[in-house]
């Protein structure tokens, strides 16, 4: 057959076709250009909220000049194999995105960085933690959001991935250029060292970020086997309960926690002269009372939240930093400092209030009786996170547990939690004679400052973690100067540092420390530790570390003692 020739095209057809290709390849340039941005932000982005800068993200990374590299030193005809090698760096690639995420998180609200083989049992807490911060709708969306942008991740990133390897395999002979180009300037810069704001421009991070994350998981199951073993080492297993805690016997021993109580509340912050000054009221009141205390720091094994942790080291005498230990501690051996006080004669009992479900951990303690929210009797609203006020569980745990006059003495772990974030609402002290079953507490909530009139501002946050402290301290001298006798002893600490809202980035783990009594004699046993008088400590005041003071409290107080020292 033979073929007309029909010559050009009308020009009207000719003007309809043309905007069609011109979009489409415009539009595939956009995305190669967004493609390209993701990876980058990825491959640069920092693991801390407080490093998020402009300048952060002026870096040349290896990985992404590397993978394009083999992408286009592989033959148009293994196709296959340079698609797998994409999707397989992409998928590195967006879970590195996702635990970078984690780790802006856990900086900014525990000051340490995600464990991925530990953390994931934090959920249900994270989950409560959001929706009481932020209230139940906006949390709820808050947590939907970073579901919905994690998983976003951990598609996008692969699919960016592939699609540069295409485009470069596609467009070889620009593409050899010009990532040739880039990697001698990589090579330039890595040699002169050239640094930006946020180190090397010439950056090595990439996947090597996730592989360090994962790494490290070998030497978490073997310190979790080390731990174990350590535990079982108890130096106070098999001493006669005769000689324990003899420096003690017929006082009430009662170890106060006041939830977030940190260094931060004494120094370095704007309000800690306005926090310094209640503890020097608190002494003079308490000294009113015939009361005199001493004081010191100890380093906390966590920071910003899990109080058990604290609660552990304090009792076991083992340093329970993570999860994963006091997994471990719970269900070993090592002897408490309750189940010591018990062996000894005591009655031991646990005040933990913020508690509202069965707690198996608790059999670990040895406590002979266990109070929480739903068997102190409170009647009235809670305050935010505390299901009822300081006030009422000290007052409460008073008449229950001390005003019998013909009883054995008592030990008892109060764990207070006004202070605990959000910080808001804080209740007003009132007479301690009308406390009753809380219900005097009804409507106080909603005529103070909610949550969101506070957390507009991390000054306004700030100024409120200081008056749930202050409430706090209010509290336990209340109680000291009401139901205090010469058998009391209080040991008065915190539990950790406040989130990194209130303390700060880089803010250290210690919390403050002091013991209370009335009887000279308690105090004089411990005088052999340098700590200083009062419930402030001073900036120089002795630092231990949390899991040291059970052992160096059973030494001062048991037989033998040489100066406090603890020595035999």
């Amino acid at each position: 057959m033979r073929r007309v020739h029909r010559g050009p095209e009308p020009a009207t057809r000719a003007v309809g076709a043309g905007p069609g290709p011109t979009r489409r390849a415009v539009g595939a340039w956009v995305l190669t250009v967004l493609a390209a941005l993701l990876v980058l932000v990825v491959l640069t982005v920092p693991n801390r909220v407080s490093d998020l800068e402009l300048a952060a993200f002026v870096r040349l990374p290896i990985v992404l000049l590397a993978l394009l590299a083999v992408a286009l030193a592989l033959r148009p005809r293994t196709a296959r194999l340079r698609r797998a090698i994409a999707v397989a760096v992409g998928i590195v690639l967006g879970l590195t995105a996702v635990f970078k995420l984690l780790d802006m998180a856990m900086w900014h609200a525990l000051n340490r960085p995600f464990d991925p083989m530990i953390d994931w049992r934090y959920a249900g807490d994270l989950n409560a933690l959001v929706r009481d911060l932020f209230g139940g709708l906006l949390g709820t969306v808050l947590l939907v959001a970073a579901a919905v942008l994690a998983l976003a991740l951990l598609v996008l990133v692969p699919l960016s991935v592939r699609r540069l390897t295409r485009v470069a395999a596609r467009h070889r002979r620009p593409a050899t250029k010009v990532v040739a180009t880039l990697l001698a300037v990589w090579v330039v810069l890595a040699v002169l060292d050239v640094r930006g704001a946020a180190g090397p421009v010439a950056s090595r991070e990439g996947a090597g970020y996730l592989y360090g994350q994962i790494s490290h998981i070998p030497s978490e199951l073997r310190d979790r086997r080390e731990f174990a073993e350590a535990a079982q080492q108890d130096p106070y297993r098999d001493t006669d309960p005769a000689d324990l805690l003899t420096g003690l016997r017929g006082k009430d021993v009662l170890f106060v926690f006041v939830e977030s109580l940190g260094r931060v509340s004494v120094e370095g912050a704007w309000f800690s002269d306005r926090l310094d000054s209640a503890l020097d009221d608190a002494t003079a009141r308490l000294a009113e009372e015939g009361f005199a205390g001493r004081s010191a720091f100890l380093t906390s094994p966590t920071f910003g939240g899990k109080s058990w942790l604290a609660h552990g080291t304090l009792q076991s005498g083992m340093w329970t930093d993570t999860q994963q230990r006091y997994d471990v501690l719970v269900t070993s051996e090592r002897l408490t400092l309750s189940r010591l006080f018990g062996r000894a004669g005591w009655r031991t009992v646990a005040a933990v209030p913020a508690n509202n479900r069965d707690w198996p951990q608790g059999a670990f303690y040895g406590y002979d009786h266990i109070y929480d929210s739903r068997n102190l009797g409170y009647e009235g609203p809670e305050f935010g996170y505390a299901t009822m006020p300081d006030q009422y569980t000290l007052e409460t745990f008073a008449r229950r547990e001390l005003a019998e006059d013909d009883r054995p003495p008592v030990m008892a772990e109060i764990d207070l939690i006004s202070s605990h974030a959000p910080w808001v609402p804080t209740p007003p002290m009132i007479d301690p004679q009308s406390v009753g079953d809380g219900s005097v507490y009804d409507g106080m909530p909603e005529r103070l400052p909610s949550r969101s009139d506070i957390w507009t501002s991390p000054r306004r946050v700030q100024d409120a973690y200081a008056d749930s402290v202050e409430y706090a301290l209010d509290a336990v001298v209340s109680f000291v100067a009401t139901h205090g006798d010469d058998d009391t002893v209080i040991v008065l600490l915190g539990d950790h540092q406040p989130t990194t809202i209130v303390s700060g980035e880089g803010a250290g783990h210690d919390v403050p420390v002091a013991i209370l009594a009335r009887d000279p004699a308690v105090l004089e046993r411990i005088s052999g530790w340098g700590w200083g008088h009062g419930l402030c400590p001073d900036p120089d005041a002795p630092v231990w570390r949390m899991d040291a003071f059970r052992d160096r409290f059973l030494g001062a107080y048991g037989p033998e003692t040489h100066n406090g020292t603890g020595r035999r």
